[in-house]
């Protein structure tokens, strides 16, 4: 039989950059794109995750038990149409008489993942180009290439899809709601779909809705129906309730049409009832969020002024309100000891080299002091004194 294309050439040609065997965790390296959060359940002496940028809090405890509850009607399918969860969701994305409209638009799905997929998929085929960021979330990579799509540079304008991480993950940076419609309007021609990331936006504070596209519901309209421009708004609602495991996103699509087109391509019941009664119960608490707002900017700020008086020659990039720190060493062999040393002590921290290929950078998660310690701990034979 003719071999249509060689075995071993990977799926997704950045899969495999930067990986090594003490970092590639149990990620197949021809096919997949390496993502933190795999090295904990491998560690005899686990402690705590800092590879990944879930809310520090830990799981909301109401949700967690709605989660348990929900395992006794297993036997039942699943509300095929995501009620009454997904109207809960538009509810609390647009308080007020308007959320109707919203839940119009609105998709949920098996994690963004899904989302980010099945939005891809119904772009016009062609190129594809990142934000101007240095680097970003690589799943968007990943599915273009998977979907026959080919990169493009940044600035360029013929590109058929276009996506945005903001707050951008890993490096930190924050575009406000104007700047960033600002930036589309002029950079995007007719014919373009966007996505806008928008998964780490929560944790600007109680007003994060204002600053967010969520807001800008006759902006996305007129882009789309009188521009030609196509801004999906994705999030994924994991790392904001810390729930990572039951896989929970959504999307929000420029009218109810391109909604209706992208709906018809996914699989049913691809949100199961677990995840379904997680998300209700999470949204009813709202004491969480407060907590996550006023204890996320003290852990940040604690933790980036004991970073730098340990190694005041790291670099640490980030807003001060976001559950992770971007650090860049300056030197390769020094953020490989700081993964090292730190898995070792049951405290992984997400590599830089891997996906990003930026081997000198290294994120950590956001966590309460005595967490911290252990981190601090296992690094201590990297601080200039030792």
């Amino acid at each position: 039989m003719e071999k249509i294309g060689k075995a071993d050439a990977p799926v997704n040609p950045s899969a495999s950059a930067g990986m090594t065997q003490e970092n590639q965790g149990t990620w197949d390296s021809s096919t997949q794109t390496f993502h933190g959060g795999q090295d904990w359940a491998h560690l005899s002496n686990f402690v705590e995750d800092f590879s990944v940028t879930t809310n520090g809090l830990g799981t909301p405890e109401a949700a967690l038990q709605a989660a348990y509850k929900a395992v006794s009607g297993i036997k039942h399918y699943p509300p095929s149409d995501f009620e009454p969860a997904a109207s809960d969701l538009a509810r609390f994305l647009w308080p007020g008489e308007t959320w109707t409209q919203g839940r119009e638009r609105l998709l949920l799905g098996n994690g963004a993942s899904e989302l980010i997929d099945l939005v891809i998929r119904n772009a016009i085929p062609g190129r594809w180009r990142p934000g101007p960021q240095r680097t970003q979330y690589k799943e968007y990579a990943r599915s273009a290439l998977a979907a026959g799509f080919t990169t493009a540079a940044s600035t360029d304008r013929s590109a058929t899809l276009m996506c945005l991480v903001n707050p951008t993950n890993p490096t930190g940076d924050y575009w406000g709601v104007e700047e960033m419609k600002a930036f589309i309007e002029g950079g995007c021609d007719s014919g373009t779909t966007v996505i806008v990331d928008e998964s780490m936006q929560p944790w600007l504070g109680p007003k994060w809705r204002e600053d967010s596209l969520y807001s800008q519901a006759e902006w996305l309209r007129s882009m789309s129906v009188d521009k030609g421009v196509h801004v999906w708004v994705m999030t994924s609602w994991t790392k904001i309730w810390s729930c990572c495991g039951v896989r929970l996103g959504s999307v929000v699509a420029p009218t109810t049409d391109l909604q209706k087109a992208v709906k018809a391509k996914q699989v049913p019941w691809s949100v199961n009832s677990i995840a379904l009664h997680f998300l209700s119960e999470a949204i009813r608490d709202t004491g969480y969020l407060k907590r996550t707002w006023d204890l996320t900017q003290v852990w940040n700020r604690d933790t980036r002024k004991e970073i730098l008086e340990q190694h005041p020659d790291w670099e640490v990039h980030g807003k001060d309100f976001l559950s992770w720190l971007w650090i860049n060493t300056h030197d390769e062999a020094v953020t490989a000891d700081v993964v090292r040393l730190a898995r070792a002590a049951g405290v992984p921290v997400r590599s830089g080299a891997p996906g990003y290929n930026l081997p000198t950078f290294f994120r950590i998660a956001v966590r309460k002091e005595a967490q911290r310690a252990a981190l601090w701990k296992a690094l201590l034979p990297l601080a200039p004194s030792s």
